[in-house]
């Protein structure tokens, strides 16, 4: 099998960044729009957008089903077609509920819990659950691609290579966000008590918001047929690699999932993922919020702040991939990164504090560098303690612990942030205690890792694959 060159790896990566972009639209724009336009609590705001991930035990379902089922002849891509297709439909029709929600909340006066109200808002919850299992259709097999057409000495290499442009897109996004919606704010503010306060009647807001949320995902779809163009056909190892790829009924899930616990290595893997996202992405649902409220952004500026973030990451993803890991390993790098993440979130309070956008900036910029070093660490430990037999599977349930985890950053963090409103009656103060938790949980995570074991990983998977396909382990 010929090994996966520069431009197709380069060419792979766009699909990564058609993911980074609707990324944006849904945790920049929607959020942004539904806490500080519609004046939706955040704790109900967060819990709307966290139904993406509650639907996170598909993932290993739909995991399984890439490495037993092939769709369209080909047991990744038809997957990874077909969700960024469903994805696509179910976001813009998601954002309409976004309106109808909002007239709701502007027609009752403000937020209450009325009928209407309730309805839309399980309804929007709904549709995020859709839009959570079309994603999942998507990323989970496209991942298990990456461990199909990887060896061992370029896998660190292709995944910072594709992670960088999963920033790349988040960056693309921001900058869209910020060119369509910023003049939005700027003609449409008044000054009362030295507080910006927003006019922008919400038909206009709907306007440009929906030409956004249509032409977006039409160009990801594009993207991703362009990505993922022959590269399965041409480097996928899976039909090699696994005894299960040549049988007639496939690999089943009963003996994934016997592989897929034959290791302790796999639960304290997941404890170390859960822990991680959650103290990465708890600020997720409402950095853009506290740019508006602290620092007084309009909608335009708050989106871009995703792209200051995504420059850090970009920087810190290049530089992992291709110095940092080979000087001193991907577990060493790994407790690096943590480290880093937890000096910056006090750097991100200390910019709360004095009010400084470009403090806000610049430690977004090292926030950004450090997630970069601590997401490839442990996305190619990741890829290191998966099966190539079971590849979708393992990568589904990799996928399950960072979902989970991003669903629970998600809503502590909504919740953490109306609570700290509620103790502290200071907004600064309200998402310092956010910030802070999520510092301690830095330090949790590099706790975990000191029980990480790659090679007791490796040589309990070998064992429990032999002994499924011997029928050692059946019933």
């Amino acid at each position: 099998m010929p090994k996966i060159n520069l431009p197709t790896i380069f060419r792979l990566g766009l699909f990564n960044v058609g993911l980074g972009v609707m990324a944006v639209l849904t945790l920049a724009v929607i959020n942004r729009i539904m806490i500080s336009e519609l004046a939706i609590p955040a704790s109900i705001t967060a819990g709307i957008l966290a139904m993406s991930q509650i639907v996170a035990p598909i993932k290993v379902w739909i995991g399984q089903l890439s490495d037993s089922k092939p769709l369209f002849k080909l047991y990744r891509t038809g997957y990874i077609r077909l969700g960024s297709i469903l994805s696509a439909i179910v976001i813009i029709a998601t954002l309409q509920i976004v309106w109808q929600l909002g007239f709701s909340v502007i027609n009752s006066g403000g937020w209450q819990w009325g009928l209407e109200t309730i309805t839309l808002s399980a309804i929007l919850g709904l549709f995020f659950m859709i839009y959570g299992i079309s994603l999942s259709t998507s990323s989970t097999p496209f991942t298990a691609l990456l461990v199909d057409i990887s060896d061992e000495d370029n896998r660190s290499k292709i995944v910072s290579i594709i992670w960088s442009m999963l920033m790349i897109g988040i960056i693309i996004g921001g900058v869209i966000g910020k060119a369509l919606l910023d003049n939005l704010h700027l003609s449409n503010e008044n000054i009362i008590d030295s507080k910006i306060v927003n006019t922008i009647p919400i038909e206009v807001l709907q306007e440009q918001i929906n030409l956004l949320f249509f032409v977006v995902p039409l160009i990801v779809v594009v993207l991703t047929i362009i990505a993922t163009w022959k590269v399965e056909k041409k480097y996928s190892r899976y039909e090699i690699r696994s005894i299960f790829a040549n049988k007639s009924e496939g690999i089943t899930i009963n003996q994934a999932l016997k592989v897929l616990t034959a290791s302790r290595q796999t639960g304290i893997f997941f404890l170390f993922v859960m822990v991680l996202n959650i103290s990465l992405f708890m600020q997720e649902a409402i950095l853009e919020p506290y740019g508006g409220e602290i620092f007084k952004m309009s909608i335009g500026e708050t989106t871009l702040l995703n792209s200051y973030w995504g420059i850090g990451i970009l920087i810190g993803y290049g530089i992992t991939g291709f110095k940092i890991i080979p000087k001193i390993g991907k577990k060493a790098t790994a407790k690096l990164g943590c480290f880093l993440v937890a000096i910056c979130f006090i750097f991100i309070i200390l910019a709360g504090l004095t009010q400084q956008q470009n403090i806000l900036k610049l430690a977004l910029i090292f926030f950004g560098f450090a997630t970069g070093v601590t997401t490839i660490s442990s996305i190619s430990l990741m890829l290191d303690l998966t099966a190539a037999e079971t590849a979708g599977t393992f990568i589904g349930t990799w996928s399950l612990a960072q979902a989970l985890s991003r669903a629970l950053a998600t809503i502590s963090g909504g919740i953490i942030l109306d609570l700290g409103k509620f103790l502290f009656k200071v907004p600064t103060l309200a998402y310092g205690l956010v910030f802070s938790i999520q510092a301690i949980g830095m330090i949790i995570s590099v706790a975990i890792l000191k029980y990480l074991n790659t090679e007791e990983f490796k040589s309990n998977t070998e064992k429990a694959i032999i002994q499924v396909m011997e029928g050692d382990l059946d019933g």
